[in-house]
């Protein structure tokens, strides 16, 4: 029996669209299910609802306007402290997406926090780009078992014992292994105070108030599944430029293995890209440049802060581009027949004869024709391209696929 998923999966670095492509998938796809198949609550998925709010996805599937439910797949990160948040600004737009969680995905304590942004201060001009949650910490934290804390472990009798332990022993030790000999002053307090173990055991409480056990193998019995990935493939921990890198796989790595434990067998992958770059955060940018010729920036989202700085701008270089895919899709496929597609973002903002770059070479395109320009340059179909932030300015040229897959 033939079994198909979808995913989306941002081409470059970050802040490719990827929030408006699952909500114009999810409208598209009655009852689906949008997995998180990487990353944490450092994501900020971007989606205009159609009352016109705009709503900035960290945790929860950026479907969750158009009706589908949420998945946290083995290889997310939870973060209690922010979940709750996020949850309450969704319910006040009516969204009230159903959440179910595979018991393997990751938590994030206030501790892996608190040593993210200590390192990250220490050091200075040097930063890697960290958002400051903790995800990388959270990584590290896990790989030894007597501090390990995933989300079956919130049940655990002895969680209290356990956040002691990781306080008054892995602290400590993670600190001096990274060189940090003194804490700035309020992280210091934060480590010291009792009330921050009591905190978070209350928000991991309301957490599973709100979120259900369900393994990544029954996904399928949810619904539809449209995987959603974060970060981009020039992020990727394998694939990017070290240390200005995510500690996790952004593109087909997780979502193969999630698929083939849940039993799918084909996936449509969307490689989304703006019809420019972006980074934000430290680390390599080919061809960067402090303002965009023919390119009317907005991005409400990424706005200027204490942890990234400000948003990055680039000409999109489509060596760079083809390089990507080409290395994602040429990964071990797990016997899961992949077929893909680009989707070309933020088209409204170009004006005439804007440009990208192919290595050295500056092409000229023309805003009407740039998306199927940029995926003929790319070597793969043109399967949406958008014109503003809503589901409505989206072109989406996979629909006789996306019919036929919510037959199945």
């Amino acid at each position: 029996m033939s079994i198909q998923a979808q995913a989306v999966i941002g081409a470059l670095y970050g802040d490719e669209g990827k929030g408006l492509m699952v909500d114009r998938l999810a409208a598209a796809t009655p009852g689906a299910v949008v997995v998180r198949s990487n990353g944490g609550a450092q994501a900020g998925h971007t989606v205009v609802d159609p009352a016109g709010r705009r709503h900035v996805f960290h945790h929860i599937g950026s479907g969750s306007f158009a009706g589908a439910s949420t998945h946290f797949s083995r290889f997310f990160v939870a973060h209690p402290m922010l979940f709750l948040d996020e949850l309450s600004a969704l319910n006040e737009r009516g969204a009230k997406p159903q959440i179910s969680s595979d018991p393997r995905a990751l938590i994030t304590t206030p501790f892996d926090i608190l040593i993210n942004q200590a390192v990250e201060l220490a050091r200075g001009a040097a930063r890697h780009g960290s958002c400051g949650l903790g995800f990388g910490e959270t990584i590290e934290r896990n790989l030894q078992p007597q501090f390990a804390l995933s989300t079956k472990d919130l049940f655990r009798p002895d969680l209290h014992a356990r956040l002691v332990s990781i306080r008054d022993s892995w602290v400590p030790g993670r600190l001096a292994a990274l060189g940090i000999t003194a804490l700035p002053e309020e992280l210091a307090a934060v480590l010291a105070d009792e009330i921050t173990i009591a905190g978070f055991e209350a928000d991991c409480a309301a957490y599973l108030d709100h979120v259900t056990l369900w393994p990544d193998r029954r996904l399928c019995e949810r619904g539809a599944v449209i995987f959603e990935a974060a970060q981009g493939l020039c992020l990727d921990q394998n694939l990017g430029a070290f240390p200005h890198v995510t500690r996790s796989n952004t593109g087909l790595a997780n979502i193969r293995a999630i698929a083939a434990e849940a039993g799918v067998t084909e996936l449509d992958a969307l490689y989304a890209t703006r019809c420019y770059t972006t980074r934000h955060g430290a680390g390599p940018l080919k061809g960067e440049v402090p303002t965009l010729l023919g390119v009317n920036v907005v991005d409400p989202t990424n706005a200027p802060n204490e942890w990234q700085g400000s948003l990055r701008l680039a000409p999109l270089d489509l060596f760079t581009l083809r390089e990507a895919i080409a290395d994602d899709l040429t990964s071990d496929r797990s016997g899961i027949a992949v077929k893909a597609g680009l989707a070309v973002t933020c088209l409204d903002q170009t004006e005439d004869g804007f440009a990208v770059t192919d290595q050295e070479e500056v092409i000229r395109l023309d805003p009407a024709k740039a998306a199927p320009d940029i995926a003929g340059f790319v070597g793969l179909p043109l399967w949406a391209e958008s014109w503003g932030p809503r589901r409505r300015d989206v072109r989406l040229y996979l629909e006789a696929a996306v019919a036929s897959f919510t037959k199945q």
